[in-house]
């Protein structure tokens, strides 16, 4: 029985501490040093098998002309000079050949001058990124600090988005220092509350190290860290809260350390266990998209996840038995636990189950209901605040040259067969509506390359109409007769076409994760009603944090409180991502709670007293783990990077909703109106399910079970 398994894991790791850490620090160690040693970068790359802009990519590398670019864009310093004037002319032709001599620059373009002569833009091309590295930013950014006064210099292009540095973290600290917060209120300990915060730290170096290690099977994307680090610090501080919580309650019954270990394991860690394993499956799904460097950056959260479960109920129980009676020394406060408020609010939800049932599902589909004007796209530069020289980059450019600039579109032509086609084709985009210029073919390698600027901006959807006629009327107008093709490729169309794929999957994405999960929670519940509430109360969480990301981003309603300056699309693929990890993480309350009302439900046989009995025990615990995420997740929202701010309030938010609104009224009722029929379980099944223990089931090796106290010492 896994229970009794856990048991004396847990046990173990109590009485032998020395050993199990030792052990893990001998692991640590070595998956550091190999990462040191033998790590590869992450890369980034969003293309996915089938896309036009992916065979685009692939045309482009044959060319060798599919590594990363920079700009350079330029305006004289003097407000009434123009690039016509001789001191202006004559230092742009002076960074040019500058930029020409920086390492690993393979070619600076002719500068492109705009029609009133202020600004100039410089096109500098890199190889692949794989032979690239951070020091070829820094010396464009060097470069550019040491050009004369004459000109006004700022930096832009694809070797900022792959090399630019993370920020400080100083969002990160603010919400771990939260946590800590909570968790002396919580704890009333310094040791109890620094064996949560240790462990996630400890686990999210060890997972975020390995990473390197990992792009020798798969590549991982160089986002993977950022996204691993809140969901780890989420799940590695929650899951330690759990099981240090269930230890003090043993302890306090006047159980030895090592045993208390042992059933926090048996019982809080089973839990966690089962949590953990639905956050991976949620995850894991990602991989139903069919994009690669989404199943890869899903491989990376979820490796974070697996270690954060191991160590909790291995190497957490070691901590315990190591700090003996003195997990609860170092005091700062007397904590005292009372579950009558919780228990008086779990009766009045209870006797006013159908208004509050009403009343909650109303307000969910209301914060839901701006999903319907959901649009994908991705910020770019523009996005960014004016205190970076991209966004400075960007709006010289888009002042000068119009906005489309910003956001060319790469067109590759095989012409291997037939090179005739370049100039017609090139003609025929030029023509196009949606297009303001093109600039002169480049041909290598029987591939012919053709950078268009449309008329509108890159998040404009105007040109993703644009692309889409290029591929679907102006290429075969001209390529009907010919064995040419063309492609239309660059960042715009790969986001563009990576969204599109990624709308095409939801539904089947979806569909596969709540079918993972309900047949998981089955198992552990035996039970057909529960995993199919379940699911349903956390689609209705999910849509609400997306509708606040749509009143947010797109719409604009309290952007100023985030620190974001203008409005933005969502990333493409940040749905999918956040749908796989909110489901999870929304299944580990569900877990927790449930596991309380199963294991009083089994003991009493009283339906509406079981579900009373588990908000009693389990809502003070649920409410600090699910304010130590908010924290965490908010964090992030201080970021400069819109997409991290994307992920860290959708994520607060759905976290909040899921604590408050559905596991503290949604549930409460919906388990009351059902009553009995909530641990339904057709008899067929139930001889085909494999038997499990509860996820909260004491162990029976000589010790009776222990009931939840209600004062901590």
């Amino acid at each position: 029985m896994m229970s009794h398994a856990l048991y004396r894991l847990g046990r173990y790791a109590a009485r032998r501490p020395w050993t199990v850490i030792s052990s893990w620090l001998v692991v640590s160690v070595l998956v550091v040093a190999a990462a040191g040693l033998f790590g590869q970068k992450l890369t980034d790359s969003m293309g996915a098998p089938g896309l036009d802009s992916q065979k685009a990519g692939e045309l482009l590398a044959r060319s060798n002309d599919a590594g990363l670019t920079a700009k350079v864009v330029l305006t004289p310093a003097d407000d009434g000079s123009t690039f016509s004037d001789p001191g202006p002319r004559t230092a742009l032709g002076e960074v040019r050949a500058g930029a020409a001599e920086l390492p690993n620059v393979l070619d600076a373009g002719e500068p492109a001058i705009s029609a009133d002569g202020r600004v100039a833009v410089i096109r500098l091309q890199y190889p692949v990124q794989e032979k690239l590295g951070r020091s070829d930013l820094e010396n464009l950014k060097s470069f550019a600090a040491g050009v004369g006064p004459t000109l006004r210099v700022e930096l832009g292009g694809d070797l900022f988005f792959v090399f630019e540095a993370p920020e400080t973290g100083i969002g990160e600290g603010l919400g771990l220092l939260v946590a800590i917060v909570i968790l002396l209120v919580t704890f009333g300990s310094v040791i109890a509350m620094g064996l949560p915060i240790g462990l996630a730290l400890f686990g999210l170096a060890l997972g975020i190290s390995g990473m390197s290690l990992v792009t020798y099977l798969i590549d991982i994307p160089s986002w993977a860290p950022v996204i691993g680090s809140m969901v780890g610090l989420g799940v590695g501080i929650d899951y330690a809260l759990f099981l240090v919580t269930r230890h003090r309650e043993y302890l306090s019954a006047g159980l030895s350390v090592s045993e208390s270990a042992g059933r926090a394991v048996a019982t809080a860690g089973q839990a966690v266990v089962f949590a953990g394993g639905t956050v991976v499956i949620a995850i894991l799904g990602l991989a139903v998209a069919g994009v690669p460097f989404m199943t890869a950056g899903g491989i990376a959260v979820a490796l974070i996840v697996l270690i954060m479960v191991v160590a909790s109920i291995t190497l957490l129980p070691a901590f315990l038995g190591l700090a003996g009676s003195w997990i609860n020394r170092l005091a700062v406060r007397r904590v005292t636990v009372r579950t009558g408020g919780w228990e008086r609010w779990a009766r009045h939800v209870s006797r006013h189950a159908i208004a509050y049932l009403v009343s909650a599902v109303v307000a969910l589909l209301a914060l839901a209901a701006p999903v319907l004007a959901l649009q994908v796209g991705t910020p770019d530069e523009g996005a960014l605040p004016a205190t970076r020289t991209e966004r400075r980059a960007y709006d010289l450019v888009a002042a000068g040259f119009g906005p489309g600039i910003n956001g060319p579109l790469v067109i590759a032509v095989d012409i291997s067969a037939d090179a005739s086609v370049v100039g017609p084709l090139r003609d025929a985009v030029k023509a196009d509506k949606g297009i303001a210029g093109v600039a002169p073919p480049e041909v290598k390698a029987g591939v012919a390359t053709l950078v268009a600027f449309p008329t509108t901006g890159p998040q404009d959807d105007a040109t993703l109409e644009t692309v889409r006629r290029l591929r679907t009327d102006v290429f075969p107008s001209v390529l009907r007769d010919s064995p040419a093709s063309a492609h239309v490729g660059g960042q715009t169309a790969s986001f563009a076409d990576v969204g599109a794929k990624v709308n095409d999957r939801l539904p089947l994405f979806v569909g596969a994760v709540i079918v993972l999960s309900i047949l998981l929670l089955t198992v552990v519940f035996r039970s057909v009603v529960v995993p199919l509430k379940a699911a349903v109360m956390n689609l209705l969480s999910i849509g609400a944090s997306f509708g606040v990301m749509v009143m947010v981003f797109q719409w604009g309603w309290g952007a100023d409180l985030i620190g974001l300056e203008s409005t933005v699309p969502i990333v493409p693929f940040i749905p999918m991502f956040m749908f796989a990890i909110l489901f999870g993480l929304s299944m580990d309350y569900e877990v927790f709670l449930l596991s309380r009302v199963r294991e009083e439900y089994l003991r009493s046989g009283d339906s509406d007293g079981s579900v009373v009995h588990g908000i009693a025990t389990t809502g003070r615990l649920i409410t600090s783990a699910a304010l130590i995420m908010v924290s965490v997740f908010l964090g992030f929202v201080l970021s400069n990077d819109p997409s991290a701010k994307m992920f860290g309030l959708g994520l607060a938010v759905a976290i909040f909703i899921d604590a408050t609104i559905v596991r503290m009224l949604l549930v409460p009722a919906a388990m009351k109106l059902l009553g009995a029929a909530n641990w339904w379980l057709p008899g067929w099944l139930d001889r085909l399910l494999p038997v499990l223990d509860r996820p909260d089931e004491g162990s029976s090796e000589g010790q009776p079970e222990v009931a939840a106290v209600d004062t901590f010492a």
